[in-house]
C-alpha cells in the first residue's frame, strides 16, 4: 500500500485545483473532480514577433511542447542524462515540470512563472530544471503522475514535481500560482522549501522517495493467481460495470457523473456490447434501457457547446453538467474515438443523425488534422489571439461568438440562427453555474442546440429539409469568417497510438456508412464524400507509420514524429492501438498487408512488454534506466488501456489464425485478464473496454464471414458492405481473393482451414460468403440481402 506520509514526510504542499485534469475514474481518485475552476484573468502565451531575449536548450528540440518554452529565462533541459549528471554533479534537486502544448493550464503557468525572472533566478540557482512532453514521453510522464495521483487523489497537467537527483520523487503537484493564495502556498514559497528541506533533511527525502517508488511498483506490477478468469467472472464484470454506469447516469444531460462532463467513449463502448448481447438473449427491454442511455449523451454531446458546430470535431471536455461550455482544445485520440461510437450507435438504431455526426468528426479530421504524407496530428489548443495583433490569446477565443457579430453575418437569417444556438446579447453562458463562474465569456456564445431540428423546424414554419440547408448556409458563412481568425496552436506531432485510433474510425466507417439509406442528405460542416475516401484516409495513415517510424530490420515501432522520428521507443499503446487500426484496415478493407504486419506487430509487442510469469503487458520495453516503474496499466479512460485493446486484439487473431498461434494467442489473453481479477470483480467502472474484452473471451466461438471471390468487383463490395450493415462485436470478417498467389500462401501457412474453403469456393461467382459459428457453416450466401438476413438470424 501506498504512503503518502512515508514518501514525502517533510514536504506536504497542495496545489490548486486549476489545471488540465487526468480522465475521471482512476482507483486512487474521485469519480469526477470537484471543481473546473478557471483562471480569473487569462494570461495566455504572447503572439507578438518581438526578438527573443532568451534562449535555453530547448531550441534544439522538436517537440512543439518543449519548443514553446525554448525562450523562457528558466535554463530548461530536455529529458536526459546531461540533465541528470548536471544535478548530481551540484547536489542539488531536480524540478521536472510535464506538460503538452495544448494545454491551457500550462500556458498559464508559464506566463506567470517560468516567464519571470525572479522566479527564473530561483529555479537556476537551486535546481536543475527539466521540460517534457507528456505526449513525447508518455513513460515518464506515468511514472511522476503516478505518484502525485497516489499523494493526492488526483492529478493533472501541468505536473510539477521535485526529484532527487538519482530521480526518486520529493514532493509535487500541478498547477502552483507564483505567488500564495486561496490559503495554498504560492510556487515561490514552494521553491524555498523544497530548498531548504533538501538543504537540511536531504537523506530523509531521498528514503522517502525510494519507498514510495518500491511501493508503488509492487502495486502496479500485480501478477496473476492464476492463468485464466472463470467464465462466471468474466460475464459479471460486464454487467457490474453496466450497473455502475446506470447508477451514476445523468437523464437530464445524459452522460456518467457530474461536472465536469468527460466524452469517455469506453463507457459508451460498453452499454453497447451488453445491449447486443441483450438483445441476442430476448432481453429487449434491458437492451432498450442501455440504448436510452446511449442515445440522450450522443444526442446532448452533439447538440452542446463540446462539439463544434461550425468546423466539426469535439472539445476535450465540458466544465458544466449540460455539455456546454467546454475546455475548447481537441484531441486525436477523442476524435476517433467518439467516431467510432457514434458509428455504432448508427448501425444499431439505422438512425443518420449518428451517421452525420460520425462524417462532422471525421471531416473536421480531413479538413484540419492531416498532412500531405497522410500523418494525422495530435492536437489544437483551446486559447488564440482575439486578434491579429492581440498580445495575449485567450481560451476559446476562436470559437465563440458575439450576439453583433452573427446579425452582420447573417442579415434576415440571423434571428433563426440566434434561436437555433440560443444567441443573447449579454452571452449565453449562464445554462449552469458551473458554466462561466468567472464571467470570462461575458457577452460571448457558445453554440449549442437546447432543441432537436425537427422541433424548431416547426417552430419557424419550415421544413426540415428547408431548415436544414438554410443552418447549413449560416454555418458556412460563420466558418468562412472564423478561418481568418488567428488560430489555435496546432500541434503537428504524429504520434503511433492515436494514429491507431483514428485509423480504425476511418476503416469502419469506410464500410459502415454505405449502408446509410440512398438520398441522404449532408449538411456543412458534414462533405458527404464516398465513404471510400475514409479508407484512403486509413490507408494513408498507416503507410506514413510504416514509412517512418518501423524499423523493418527490429521490427520494432518509435513513438512519435516531428521532423523525424523521436528518441523514445514505441510503448505499449503504440502497438496495441496500431494493431487494432490495422486488424480493421483487414477487415474492413481486405488488404493482406495489413492483417500480416499486425501480427509482426504482435509478436514484438510480446517479446518487449509481455510479462510471461505474471500475465500481462508493461507500458514500456523496460530499457530505460531513468523510467523508474513499469506499471501494467489497466484503467480505460479518455484513451483505453493498452491492456485492454491487447486483449481484444489477442482475441481477433485467435479467431483468425488457427493453430498453436491461435491457442498461444487466447491463453496470452487469458493469463493477461487474470491479472486484473480483482479489478474486473469490484472496479468494472474503471476497466469498461477490459470487461467486453473478458466478456468476448468467455464467447465460446466468434462468428467468422468469409468473403471469397474478385476484391475488385463491385459485386464483392456489396457482399463486404452487407456484412458491416449490422453491429456484432463478436464477429471476424475475412476477404480472401483467391488469384492472389499472396492471399493463398498466407492463409496456407496461417490458416489452412480458411484456404481449403477458398479453394472449394465455386469459381463462376465474383463474391461468395460462408457464415461459419460453432464450427458448423452455412450454405454459401451470394446475394447481399440474403447475407444481410442470414447475418440478422446468427
Amino acid at each position: 500500500m501506498f504512503s503518502a506520509t512515508a514518501a514525502c514526510p517533510l514536504l506536504r504542499f497542495r496545489s490548486l485545483p486549476f489545471g488540465c485534469y487526468i480522465s475521471p475514474s482512476r482507483s486512487y481518485r474521485q469519480r469526477r473532480p470537484i471543481d473546473c475552476i478557471r483562471v480569473l484573468a487569462m494570461a495566455g502565451s504572447s503572439t507578438s514577433a518581438a526578438p527573443h531575449r532568451h534562449t535555453n536548450r530547448l531550441a534544439s528540440e522538436h517537440s512543439p511542447y518543449l519548443l514553446q518554452h525554448a525562450h523562457n529565462p528558466v535554463d530548461w533541459y530536455p529529458w536526459g542524462e546531461e540533465a541528470f549528471e548536471n544535478a548530481r554533479k551540484r547536489n542539488v534537486p531536480i524540478f521536472l515540470s510535464i506538460g503538452y502544448s495544448t494545454c491551457h493550464w500550462c500556458h498559464v503557468m508559464e506566463v506567470e512563472s517560468f516567464e519571470s525572472k525572479e522566479i527564473a533566478k530561483m529555479l537556476n540557482e537551486w535546481f536543475v530544471s527539466i521540460k517534457v512532453d507528456r505526449e513525447e514521453r508518455p513513460d515518464v510522464d506515468k511514472v511522476y503522475m503516478t505518484y502525485v495521483s497516489a499523494l493526492y487523489g488526483g492529478g493533472g497537467w501541468p505536473l510539477s514535481v521535485f526529484l532527487s537527483p538519482n530521480l526518486k520523487p520529493l514532493m509535487g503537484g500541478t498547477y502552483f500560482p507564483p505567488d500564495d493564495n486561496y490559503g495554498r502556498p504560492g510556487f515561490k514559497t514552494v521553491l524555498r522549501k523544497v530548498k531548504e528541506a533538501w538543504e537540511t533533511k536531504c537523506e530523509m527525502l531521498e528514503r522517502g522517495g525510494t519507498l514510495a517508488i518500491e511501493q508503488l511498483s509492487e502495486a502496479l506490477s500485480a501478477a496473476a493467481k492464476s492463468t485464466k478468469l472463470s467464465d462466471e467472472l468474466a460475464q459479471a464484470s460486464l454487467k457490474t460495470c453496466s450497473q455502475q454506469l446506470a447508477s451514476s447516469y445523468d437523464p437530464k444531460f445524459g452522460g456518467f457523473g457530474s461536472a465536469p462532463k468527460f466524452p469517455r467513449p469506453v463507457e459508451v463502448c460498453l452499454l453497447l456490447y451488453e445491449s447486443k448481447k441483450l438483445m441476442e438473449n430476448g432481453r429487449q427491454s434491458e437492451a432498450n434501457k442501455n440504448m436510452q442511455m446511449i442515445c440522450n449523451t450522443l444526442q446532448c454531446m452533439a447538440r452542446g457547446g463540446i462539439h463544434d458546430h461550425i468546423g466539426g470535431g469535439f472539445h476535450r471536455y465540458s466544465v458544466d453538467e449540460c455539455w456546454h461550455v467546454p475546455h475548447f482544445e481537441k484531441m486525436l485520440y477523442d476524435q476517433g474515438q467518439v467516431a467510432n461510437v457514434y458509428l455504432d450507435t448508427f448501425s444499431i438504431t439505422r438512425d443518420t443523425f449518428y451517421a452525420s455526426i460520425t462524417r462532422d468528426v471525421l471531416d473536421y479530421l480531413r479538413r484540419e488534422m492531416i498532412g500531405d504524407a497522410g500523418e494525422i496530428y495530435s492536437a489544437e489548443d483551446a486559447d488564440s489571439a482575439e486578434h491579429h495583433g492581440a498580445s495575449r490569446k485567450k481560451e476559446g477565443a476562436f470559437y465563440v461568438w458575439t450576439s453583433q457579430e452573427v446579425e452582420e453575418l447573417l442579415g434576415e437569417y440571423a434571428n433563426l440562427f440566434k434561436d437555433h444556438y440560443y444567441i443573447k446579447p449579454s452571452g449565453n453562458c449562464d445554462l449552469s453555474r458551473m458554466s462561466d463562474p468567472h464571467n470570462e465569456f461575458k457577452g460571448k456564445n457558445v453554440l449549442i442546440e437546447r432543441e432537436d431540428i425537427p422541433s424548431m423546424a416547426s417552430k419557424w414554419g419550415k421544413s426540415v429539409d428547408e431548415y436544414c440547408h438554410i443552418m447549413a448556409e449560416c454555418c458556412k458563412k460563420l466558418f468562412d469568417v472564423r478561418s481568418k481568425r488567428p488560430r489555435p496552436h496546432l500541434d503537428d506531432k504524429v504520434i503511433v497510438s492515436w494514429n491507431g485510433l483514428a485509423v480504425s474510425s476511418f476503416a469502419r466507417a469506410s464500410r459502415i456508412l454505405r449502408t446509410e439509406p440512398k438520398g441522404t442528405k449532408y449538411y456543412f460542416p458534414v462533405v458527404g464524400c464516398d465513404p471510400n475516401e475514409y479508407l484512403e484516409v486509413a490507408e494513408k495513415a498507416a503507410s506514413f507509420i510504416r514509412r517512418n517510424l518501423y524499423d523493418l530490420s527490429t521490427q520494432r515501432l518509435q513513438h512519435s514524429f516531428r521532423n523525424g522520428p523521436s528518441k523514445a521507443p514505441g510503448f505499449l499503446d503504440d502497438y496495441a492501438f496500431l494493431i487494432n487500426g490495422l486488424l480493421d484496415l483487414y477487415e474492413f478493407g481486405g488488404k493482406i498487408d495489413w492483417l500480416s504486419w499486425a501480427i509482426e506487430l504482435q509478436a514484438t509487442q510480446d517479446k518487449l512488454f509481455l510479462d510471461r510469469e505474471g500475465g500481462g503487458y508493461y507500458n514500456t520495453p523496460g530499457e530505460d534506466p531513468s523510467v523508474l516503474l513499469r506499471i501494467k496499466e489497466d484503467h480505460d479512460g479518455a484513451e483505453p488501456s493498452g491492456n485492454s485493446v491487447a486483449a481484444i486484439n489477442l482475441i481477433r487473431l485467435s479467431s483468425i489464425i488457427s493453430g498453436a498461434r491461435s491457442e498461444d494467442y487466447r491463453r496470452t489473453a487469458e493469463h493477461l485478464l487474470a491479472v486484473f481479477e480483482m479489478r474486473l470483480k469490484d472496479q468494472g467502472i474503471a476497466v469498461p473496454l477490459m470487461c467486453c474484452a473478458a466478456d468476448m473471451l468467455a464467447v465460446q466461438s466468434r462468428k467468422q464471414v468469409v468473403l471469397v471471390g474478385d476484391k475488385a468487383s463491385a459485386e464483392f463490395d456489396d457482399m463486404v458492405a452487407a456484412v458491416f450493415a449490422s453491429y456484432d462485436p463478436n464477429r471476424t470478417v475475412i476477404q480472401i481473393d483467391r488469384s492472389s498467389k499472396e492471399e493463398m500462401e498466407f492463409w496456407e501457412n496461417c490458416n489452412p482451414n480458411i484456404a481449403r474453403m477458398a479453394k472449394s469456393t465455386v469459381e463462376d461467382k465474383q463474391a461468395v460468403a460462408h457464415v461459419c459459428q460453432d464450427f458448423v457453416c452455412s450454405p454459401p450466401v451470394t446475394d447481399p440481402d440474403a447475407l444481410r438476413a442470414l447475418l440478422g438470424k446468427a
